[in-house]
């Protein structure tokens, strides 16, 4: 997890026996525990108990010191490479100054790569009360006025914490208002992680902690368990929301104090907003960094698919929209599992025996699956509820359930849920729908479960309380003018497992279009439409968005007339679109300058797109000088581009050195790009020095990335090593790599052992492979048992592999079918394979690909199938056969005409579909 200053592991939480045990007793709304202290008994800790304050503190400069001179860095250059202020690293090695703070020593330990728990201890034994350290104790930092309310006046409803049961009377209140509690609290080992988080904040160090789990698993319940021994240590709790949480958090987040947790409840809401989700990240950094804002403590909830999109590497060339909310999550993240394991049931247990009911209700439920938190949240009762609804209620759920995964807000106008759920009716049960169908379908669904939630229910989402200032270019876009429904978490999340291979119908795509205003919605379908391949859907719905001001479409339009009508008619929409805050449309309109010889109007082009936040736009302009020959202005410019956060700038100022065959140069600002954490640096470093044939020293280079928790590094290690021949050194790299959690490598491993004609060794290799779940494990077990002659044995391994989600297997179980006559049961196993988004097996001699129609998305998911061309193949296949896209039910769309683009301009010319 993030560590301010410090990329030091977690050390695990004494608890108190109660907790060692799982259990917290008592069901009321909040109780309070306090976190005990530790004690390392390590004979470091007993060195700096020896010193004196006063030495502690020389003794901590004195390191700094000479990690300084070993360096050989001025102190300007060190403040810039901790990311800390000149003034304060100044303070850090004055003997009369003040002892720095914990996050300005971790930053400098980090920078100079000195031990930092060791630097760490000493100032703690500089600071301790009684030690002689008088004068040079660190100074009280000033009261700031902060944001929040103290933690024991919060509400853990009003935090986002699910509602355990129904509404009670409170005590001693016996014609009061009713109280919604919360069941007693079972600790689990991601509470003890998150407890030691608590208490090094309670010590003065910020941290950061976004827990990870699936919808109604108890992260949110977690993180208010977490918080309440900073209650009694008068801590605040923040959490903005108001107007949007993510415009709240990026106006106010410079105005949070000392000891306050920062409630990032659904940080998809914050990090993963188009527009202000990378500025966020990087104030978030700030503000664990700062000195005078610390000790905070930010805690935040994702689910798992948010968690892997934000963390996912683009590949080369592609956009990275997540780079700083990735630099953030790299070690904050801390996983919450899904079920209750045996202990924490039997802790669920001693609650309910010691007179939780809610406990004692559900576990009568969840005693053998252990999803406790699901059903206390009301998740089992909501998957009920959606198989018993009537025909016309199950139809909103379904649209709904499609509208969230493809993207459409939070609050689904009832308007357009009812005119979409019509084609997810059958014939019969659409002919017996009654004139008021759906007032009687939403008050269906509107009915809680269990008290707690319900499946369907009316919406009221908050009006805007701040002032927004007249723009020269404001959206068109307005609020649904009827009625707004939310669907409940929990089945939203299962429509996104269980529909995920499924398109939506035409009257789904018909109701956005008609209802639909809001850019964001428009601008999701869009990009739905087209990964289905539903080009004429996707075609009106971007007209739609251009008419609502949506940034995105103006220039996605604009991008369109360029290839269709030209420059001139193209440069329109790229401005209005640049006037709507799009910042790439300004890059677009330097583009066509550069196109021009307008070299002139092109950089005064990407230096606005660099001033408005395209910190790739200086980099381009920089290409522009080195296509000029203009070397010096390109390096200067690449520079510029590194020092306003361009990641890869420094990146391809050394490609530029390297092409010029400066290779020294290169390697210099390769390495220079690894001290600002670019981690691509390390891969290139490495294929410098292999391309040199300095096979040792792209060794070292992948080992540093390897030791710096890179994986793909050790990868690459082993990678290399196999290639050299060293089938022994790279078996154990491999080991190494599993054993840090890549269990994919194993199969590589197992390729070795098979290649050396070690069978059984490969055999044991792939059982170890599938008990840890890889599914192309037992696609090659299946493979041993059919050359054995085994027919039934591989059958059942690959039918267990296609239900660990491998469906290359599928055509493996299609071709047994076929060779034993069953021509009807390959068939569908074929048919299969290509509604889980394979179909590569079907270009062959004999399939057609025109049998299939279902399929919601025309790429190949699979690696294997890309890497022999089935991929491209495919895709030339269908925009041959199908150039005007498929209609919803995956017929082919009969030719149409693109909308005039003067249409685009005029929110009147509405296409009636």
């Amino acid at each position: 997890m993030f560590t301010a200053g410090s990329r030091a592991g977690w050390r695990v939480a004494d608890v108190t026996e109660d907790r060692a045990n799982g259990v917290r007793r008592g069901s009321g709304r909040t109780m309070m525990n306090t976190v005990g202290h530790h004690g390392s008994g390590s004979e470091q800790v007993n060195e700096e108990r020896a010193l004196s304050g006063e030495a502690a503190l020389a003794e901590l400069r004195r390191r700094l010191g000479d990690g300084l001179a070993g360096r050989r860095w001025t102190k300007t250059q060190l403040a810039r490479r901790a990311e800390l202020g000149r003034t304060t690293v100044s303070e850090a090695f004055r003997k009369d100054g003040p002892v720095p703070s914990e996050q300005t020593v971790g930053a400098l330990a980090d920078a100079l790569r000195l031990p930092c728990e060791e630097l760490l201890g000493l100032r703690r034994r500089a600071t301790s009360p009684g030690t002689g350290s008088g004068e040079t104790k660190e100074r009280p930092v000033e009261d700031v006025p902060g944001l929040g309310r103290p933690i024991s006046e919060c509400d853990p409803h009003a935090l986002e914490v699910h509602p355990a049961g129904p509404a009670v009377i409170a005590a001693g209140s016996a014609n009061g208002p009713k109280e919604r509690v919360l069941s007693g609290y079972v600790w689990r080992e991601h509470d003890r992680v998150l407890a030691e988080a608590v208490r090094e904040a309670a010590s003065g160090r910020s941290r950061i902690v976004v827990l990870v789990g699936s919808s109604s698993t108890g992260k949110t319940r977690a993180c208010w368990e977490a918080v309440q021994p900073l209650a009694a240590e008068g801590w605040k709790l923040w959490h903005p929301f108001d107007p949007t949480r993510a415009e709240a958090a990026l106006e106010d987040l410079h105005r949070v104090g000392p000891q306050t947790v920062v409630w990032l409840n659904e940080a998809q809401h914050y990090l993963g907003d188009r527009e202000y989700g990378e500025r966020i990240a990087a104030a978030l950094h700030h503000l664990l960094t700062s000195s005078e804002h610390g000790p905070v403590l930010i805690l935040g909830t994702l689910w798992p698919e948010y968690a892997q999109q934000y963390r996912a590497v683009p590949a080369p060339g592609k956009p990275d929209p997540h780079s700083r909310v990735r630099e953030l999550l790299a070690a904050s993240t801390l996983a919450v599992p899904e079920y209750f394991d045996a202990p924490a049931l039997a802790a669920a247990a001693a609650l309910a025996e010691d007179g939780d009911t809610l406990l004692a209700d559900t576990l009568t439920r969840t005693s053998t699956d252990g999803r406790v938190p699901q059903d206390l949240a009301g998740a089992s009762a909501l998957l009920d509820r959606l198989h018993d609804v009537t025909p016309p209620a199950r139809a909103l759920l379904q649209a709904a359930m499609d509208a969230r995964r493809l993207g459409v807000g939070l609050h689904l106008p009832q308007a357009f849920l009812t005119d979409a759920a019509i084609d997810y009716l059958t014939d019969l049960e659409h002919d017996q729908l009654t004139d008021n169908w759906a007032p009687l379908a939403y008050a269906e669904l509107a009915a809680t479960v269990h008290g707690k939630q319900a499946p369907l229910r009316p919406a009221n989402p908050r009006p805007a309380r701040r002032p927004t200032p007249p723009t020269a270019a404001t959206p068109s876009s307005s609020p649904p003018s009827g009625p707004v429904v939310r669907l409940a978490d929990y089945l939203e999340q299962h429509g996104r497992t269980t529909r995920s291979h499924l398109c939506p119908p035409a009257s789904f795509w018909h109701a956005a279009h008609t209802h639909l205003t809001h850019p964001d919605d428009l601008e999701n379908l869009v990009e739905a439409a087209f990964n289905r391949y539903r080009l004429q859907w996707r075609h009106l719905l971007l007209h739609r968005a251009v008419q609502q001001g949506s940034s995105m479409a103006l220039n996605m339009w604009g991008a369109e007339l360029e290839e269709s009508r030209g420059r001139e008619r193209a440069e329109i929409f790229y401005r209005e679109a640049a006037d709507h805050g799009h910042i790439r449309a300004l890059s677009r309109l330097a583009r066509l300058r550069q196109e021009a010889e307008d070299w002139e109007g092109a950089e005064i082009f990407y230096r606005e797109a660099a001033d408005r936040g395209d910190v790739s736009a200086l980099s381009n302009l920089a290409w522009v000088r080195e296509r000029a020959g203009d070397l010096e202005g390109a390096e200067t410019l690449f520079r510029e581009a590194a020092d306003r956060g361009d990641a890869d700038a420094l990146l391809m100022l050394g490609t530029l050195r390297q092409s010029a065959g400066e290779l020294e140069g290169a390697e210099t600002l390769y390495r220079e790009a690894v001290d600002r954490g670019t981690p691509d640096a390390l891969f290139r470093l490495a294929g410098l020095r292999e391309s040199a044939g300095d096979r040792e020293g792209a060794e070292a280079v992948w080992r540093e990335a390897a030791d710096r928790g890179d994986l793909i590094g050790l990868i690459c290690l082993a990678m290399l090593r196999e290639d050299a021949g060293d089938k022994k050194g790279a078996e154990t790299l491999y080991r190494e790599a599993a054993d840090r959690g890549a269990s994919d490598t194993l199969l590589r491993l197992a390729g070795l052992r098979e290649s050396a004609g070690d069978r059984e060794g490969a055999e044991a290799v792939w059982r170890e492979a599938a008990d840890c779940g890889e599914a192309r494990a037992l696609v090659h077990l299946g493979r041993l048992c059919e050359e054995a002659g085994d027919r039934e044995g591989a059958e059942a391994l690959w039918r267990e592999a296609v239900d660990c989600g491998d469906t290359l297997v599928l055509p493996c179980l299609g071709r047994l079918c076929e060779e034993a006559g069953d021509r009807e049961g390959a068939e569908a196993l074929w048919r299969k394979a290509a509604d889980r988004g394979d179909f590569s097996h079907m270009i062959a001699p004999g399939r057609l690909l025109e049998d299939i129609l279902d399929r919601e998305d025309i790429e190949i998911f699979y690696p294997e199938a890309g890497e022999i061309g089935f991929s491209e193949m495919v895709r030339t296949h269908v925009e041959r056969m199908w150039p005007f896209g498929l209609d919803p039910d995956g017929r082919p769309t009969p030719s149409w005409e693109p909308l005039d683009e003067r249409m685009a301009v005029d929110s009147r010319c509405t296409p009636f579909v």
